[in-house]
């Protein structure tokens, strides 16, 4: 389609949307303004129906009171025409004196026990019924029959006389009646005349707002339904009243006081009684009820002396909508001659744009094919004239912009080659220089070219109690020092990512290397200071050298990295030269690691038990779960080198899974059938505390598994866990504690804990150190640190357990000392399952 149909296109769709969005608008006010007038109507029709209500109030408060005055003076006169014992009065007497009277009925109440019945009534339903439980009826009736003034608030007192409040009847709940009570002490029974339904509803019917309400719906129009809410009951369950055998409502208590409901929604409505009621605003919403769609509005009234109430207006909302429908539909069928006219002047007009805009794109042509230098001249002062002098400009911008990208392509081969943070060359820069000199050592026979591999010692713990931010900054920083001491000629420092860099070096012997090395690392160990922490670190070295090490590339990298992980094993800080038998080393720990994987994914774990004794009564009390690797191919591998092994490659976590399940399993089994449970301890790995609060989940997750009461499992942790992540692993001890789970220190002794920790941390039990145990001598020398241990734990109210018992006279020594639970070779090495059940549980 050409430019100038797509213009006319373009233009008379443009008007047809505007028109289409101003007729929206339009609906959209109109509805506007029709709910906007629905709502003053409400707002008119609730005020009338409210102001009704109140008059009805206040006259029928009047009237209840001019009943109340004639009921007395009707009870006068049953007074004077009866007997005084009630025993002498019938029934029928009764009916006789209620029709001269001009009243519904009159019964006659008296004591019975400690209830006030009828005992003579022209209502049949009235004889023998119970007042007991009538509440503050009950209360007036007792005041009347004492000769004091009735003190009840609800009703009207005169002397020696009460009138209840107009109520439905107890004992006959399908009439309404207004009673009088009167009672001087000259007769034995209170006199009880009252009017019932036609009297008592006529005030009501009269002049109460029924007659408004049924006037606004009959002339009206679209005013379906008007009610007047009880908000205190409607839509919840009705506060039934039993009495006298009868269920009824009291009036004040029915959902509905007037109008009708039957465009029922009563859980909606309730909502929104609720919230009017709440927020002193009007509430509407639309809904198809009764299969007519209705606008229901909600409007709260509240009096300063009445109870508060919802007076429910629902409206056709069918009115509204037909309304707007026919608005809709007139000005959709004025905007046709409009939409017709667009298209001829919008036709006309897209031929006066399309001219010029053919020379335009020949223009632009010529460009694209690289001719830049041609100008076209277009004598416009409007859009096509701008976009002409913009075309006209395009050479010279391209001609910039070649410029800049090859600036760009410069910046992106340097960052290509450097590392973002340090500015240093990177792995790939290193590679292609490392490549480079081995070339040129081979040329010019340069005596030496040396790998140095370094990398800073537990920087992960740093970076995650600093936070990434001063991690870089301590990258940085320890990247200047680096640099400040290397020679200005034939060293090459690079950054490999991370907390690693790569250092070559030519033609120096490797004395002089391990020089360089070892002055980088002292200086490295000065205190770092970044915003207001100071910061110690150390860094690891290895170094391979060319060609003694090997010739090829890849491989004196590797060589080196290996080197590297040798000085941290020997605590870091220092730097070791590669030789063959740490790449023995490596691949021995690699094919220990690839067997101990296996091993764990088949479940050939053992898990081993050794007692826990109390010497005292030479019973077990628990049972230390130990791990133990039988393979095919290595034979038994000591705990001492795979568990390290598995710690570094990631293996712990599973292999604790493993002993877990197995000890969780067995110690259940083995509880079952004991009256004193045995406890069962796992020693936990530091690295495990790296995400305390996972760990947390998983301890109670097994337990909760193989249904093992957390009171019997010991938690075994080394001093040096605290060290790592201290604040996240001390949250996780407090919460396994309310657990109920117990907590040891194990190895106490070795490793470099701060004593106040003790006091801190919910510690259960210190496991002294077998080493410190195998010390004593038969004559207790060397016992000094075993014995302040003890007394530690005494002072602290701590739970203390010597590993490593070998000797009887050791076991004399601890329990001479206050410490009677003990493990060790002297009770029982390690046994199997099988062995352990043989040894202690089958006896």
């Amino acid at each position: 389609m050409s430019i100038k149909k797509k213009l006319s296109v373009f233009f008379t769709l443009l008007v047809l949307c505007i028109l289409l969005a101003n007729n929206t608008l339009h609906y959209i006010r109109s509805k506007n303004r029709l709910i906007e007038f629905n709502q003053k109507e409400i707002t008119l029709v609730t005020e009338e129906i409210a102001y009704e209500v109140e008059n009805s109030k206040n006259s029928a408060s009047y009237m209840e009171d001019r009943m109340a005055q004639e009921l007395r003076t009707a009870s006068i006169a049953i007074q004077q025409s009866l007997p005084a014992d009630y025993h002498d009065i019938s029934n029928d007497q009764l009916k006789q004196l209620a029709k001269k009277l001009m009243i519904s009925h009159i019964t006659l109440l008296a004591p019975a026990g400690d209830d006030i019945i009828g005992v003579k009534s022209s209502d049949p339903k009235e004889i023998n019924m119970s007042t007991k439980e009538w509440g503050y009826w009950y209360t007036s009736f007792q005041q009347l029959l004492s000769q004091q003034p009735v003190t009840t608030k609800k009703g009207f007192a005169l002397s020696h006389f009460w009138s209840g409040p107009i109520e439905i009847a107890s004992s006959n709940p399908n009439h309404i009646d207004k009673w009088g009570y009167y009672y001087d002490g000259s007769t034995n029974y209170i006199i009880n005349p009252y009017f019932r339904d036609k009297h008592v509803l006529d005030f009501e019917r009269k002049f109460g707002p029924t007659n408004v309400m049924n006037r606004f719906t009959e002339n009206l129009d679209g005013v379906l339904e008007l009610t007047v809410f009880n908000p205190k009951n409607f839509g919840r369950k009705n506060q039934n009243v039993y009495l006298n055998g009868n269920k009824y409502i009291k009036i004040k208590d029915q959902p509905i006081w007037y109008g009708t409901y039957t465009y029922r929604n009563t859980k909606r409505d309730e909502q929104f009684i609720q919230k009017a009621l709440k927020t002193g605003k009007s509430q509407s919403y639309t809904a198809a009820i009764n299969h007519k769609k209705v606008l229901k509005t909600l409007v709260p009234i509240k009096e300063k002396n009445s109870p508060a109430y919802v007076i429910g207006v629902v409206y056709d909302y069918g009115l509204i909508e037909k309304e707007l429908q026919q608005e809709l539909i007139k000005h959709l069928l004025l905007s046709l001659p409009f939409i017709f006219i667009v298209l001829i002047i919008s036709f006309v007009f897209s031929t006066s744009i399309t001219r010029p805009i053919k020379h335009i794109m020949e223009h632009v042509n010529q460009i694209a094919k690289g001719n830049f230098g041609k100008v076209l001249n277009v004598r416009r002062k409007d859009e096509l004239g701008g976009l002409v002098a913009n075309i006209n400009h395009l050479s010279h911008f391209l001609k910039t912009y070649v410029d800049d990208l090859k600036k760009s392509q410069e910046e992106s081969e340097y960052h290509a080659y450097h590392d973002f943070l340090t500015g240093l060359p990177n792995r790939r820069y290193f590679k292609e220089e490392l490549n480079r000199r081995l070339i040129e050592s081979k040329e010019k026979s340069i005596r030496h070219v040396a790998v140095l591999f370094m990398d800073i010692d537990r920087f992960k713990d740093i970076n995650d109690t600093l936070g990434h931010s001063k991690g870089d900054q301590l990258i940085q920083l320890i990247a200047n020092r680096i640099k400040e001491c290397l020679p200005p000629a034939n060293s090459f420092l690079t950054r490999q990512g991370g907390d690693e860099f790569v250092i070559l070096f030519s033609d120096f012997t490797s004395e002089e290397v391990e020089r360089i090395t070892e002055k980088i690392i002292a200086y490295v160990q000065q205190p770092c200071y970044i915003d207001n922490d100071e910061v110690f670190v150390s860094i690891s070295s290895g170094l391979s050298f060319y060609p003694e090490h090997s010739t090829n590339l890849d491989t004196l990298i590797t060589y080196a990295d290996v080197a590297m992980y040798a000085s941290k094993r020997q605590g870091g800080s220092k730097v070791s030269i590669y030789h063959d038998s740490l790449n023995q080393k490596q691949a021995e720990k690699v094919h220990i690691e690839t067997r101990l994987r296996k091993a764990i994914q088949k479940g050939d774990i053992d898990v081993y038990y050794q007692p826990k004794i109390e010497a005292k009564c030479n019973v077990i009390t628990g049972v230390e779960a130990l791990v133990r690797w039988n393979d095919a191919e290595l034979g038994f591998v000591s705990p001492e080198v795979f568990i390290p092994i598995a710690e570094e490659a990631g293996l712990i976590q599973s292999l604790w899974e493993v002993v877990m399940k197995k000890a969780c399993s067995q110690v259940s089994k083995w509880n079952k059938d004991r009256n004193e449970k045995m406890t069962l301890a796992v020693n936990f790995s530091p690295r495990q505390f790296q995400d305390s609060i996972v760990l947390v989940k998983e301890i109670n997750q097994f337990l909760s598994l193989h249904k093992f009461d957390p009171a019997w499992f010991e938690m075994e942790i080394t001093e040096s866990t605290l060290l790592m992540n201290a604040e996240e692993t001390i949250k996780a001890l407090h919460l396994l504690k309310k657990y109920g789970i117990s907590i040891s220190i194990d190895d106490f002794g070795t490793g470099y804990s701060s004593l106040s920790y003790l006091k801190k941390l919910p510690i259960d039990c210190l496991k002294i150190d077998r080493s410190f145990i195998q010390d004593i001598q038969e004559d207790y020398s060397n016992s000094e640190i075993a014995q302040a241990i003890i007394s530690l734990s005494q002072s602290l109210k701590l739970q203390v357990i010597a590993e490593g018992v070998e000797e009887e006279y050791q076991k004399a020594f601890l329990m001479e000392n206050g410490c009677d639970h003990m493990q060790g070779y002297l009770f029982s090495k390690p046994l199997a399952a099988k062995d352990f059940e043989a040894a202690f549980l089958n006896s």
